[in-house]
């Protein structure tokens, strides 16, 4: 019997012990990490996924969402998805209901949403709202990150999305992602990734955390990765994928997302921000990188009294 473990990007230790509890309880991974995902989701103070999440150029909130089992490599996703709170339920129904397909997007998405019985609610709240105005205006700060510093491809991406905000003209009517990777008794691993993406994107933008390989990869003979950050970077370096074959060659956790996020590091892009990586052992080895120093993820065991942070390896 494997000993139970999830661990999660910055920001999902508000929902790690729900997942915890139900890996005590003997469930199942994709059990804990739904259970943990929808408090990520349903956090109005977190506006990097679900309700509360920044929008687009228009000033609607479209999430991306997945979760990928390592037994089987079956995965489920769903992308450009507008006024349903929790995507990661409706990837994983896609995973168990819809077993023809891997992903479904925008209203295709919504339909098969509406049709298994989600229920729907508004998604971006008054202070998202303001957040997505005031964001367009210059910061020190990165787009898309915790709190560190921008970046010239920061400065080029605001730039443009002002540009873009004011050629789609939004209405009156805000962006990151959060990994949970859980490991259960019976040795299932399961990787789920929920974002609202970049703010100010394209309507009908979809980041990695949509695509496997890119931001989820999971396979239970090496482990499993996920990443948070520049997703067309992650997409183009198959960022995910790398840090689980380097798992496969015998890399340790933080040496395999250091190499992955260095090979995307050589990538050209105007609109260069951080790109972070975290991965997980099927005998419960873990570990992460990110693009700057002083990153953080969070990790539960069955013996664990609350989320333990643990530094990441910088680049």
């Amino acid at each position: 019997m494997a000993d139970a473990i999830i661990i999660g990007s910055e920001r999902s230790e508000i929902g790690l012990p729900a997942g915890m509890e139900v890996l005590r309880r003997g469930g199942s991974a994709p059990d804990a990490v739904e259970a943990a995902m929808h408090r990520c989701e349903d956090n109005p103070n977190d506006h990097y996924v679900g309700t509360a999440g920044l929008p687009n150029a228009q000033g609607v909130v479209e999430l991306d969402a997945s979760l990928m089992l390592g037994s089987t490599r079956r995965f489920g996703a769903v992308a450009a998805l507008r006024d349903y709170p929790h995507p990661i339920s409706v990837a994983r129904a896609v995973l168990e209901q819809l077993p023809q397909h891997c992903l479904l997007v925008g209203e295709g998405a919504a339909l098969f949403a509406r049709e298994c019985g989600f229920e729907t609610a508004e998604l971006i709240t008054d202070e998202s709202r303001t957040m997505w105005r005031q964001q367009v205006a210059w910061s020190t700060e990165a787009v898309e990150g915790e709190n560190t510093a921008a970046l010239d491809g920061d400065h080029h991406y605001r730039a443009n999305a002002v540009e873009l905000i004011r050629r789609l003209a939004p209405h009156a009517e805000p962006w990151g992602t959060i990994n949970i990777i859980a490991l259960d008794t019976s040795g299932e691993m399961c990787v789920g990734v929920s974002t609202s993406g970049f703010p100010y994107k394209y309507p009908g933008r979809v980041g990695d955390s949509a695509i496997p390989g890119a931001g989820n990869w999971c396979d239970l003979r090496a482990g499993g990765a996920a990443c948070t950050g520049r997703g067309e970077l992650a997409m183009r370096g198959g960022t995910a994928r790398t840090v689980v074959d380097l798992l496969a060659s015998g890399h340790d956790p933080a040496e395999a997302c250091h190499t992955a996020l260095r090979d995307a590091a050589t990538l050209p892009d105007a609109f260069r921000s951080e790109l972070r990586a975290l991965a997980l052992t099927p005998d419960g080895r873990h570990g992460g990188a990110a693009g700057q120093a002083g990153s953080s993820y969070v990790v539960m065991t069955g013996s664990s009294t609350g989320p333990e942070t643990h530094p990441r390896r910088a680049l």
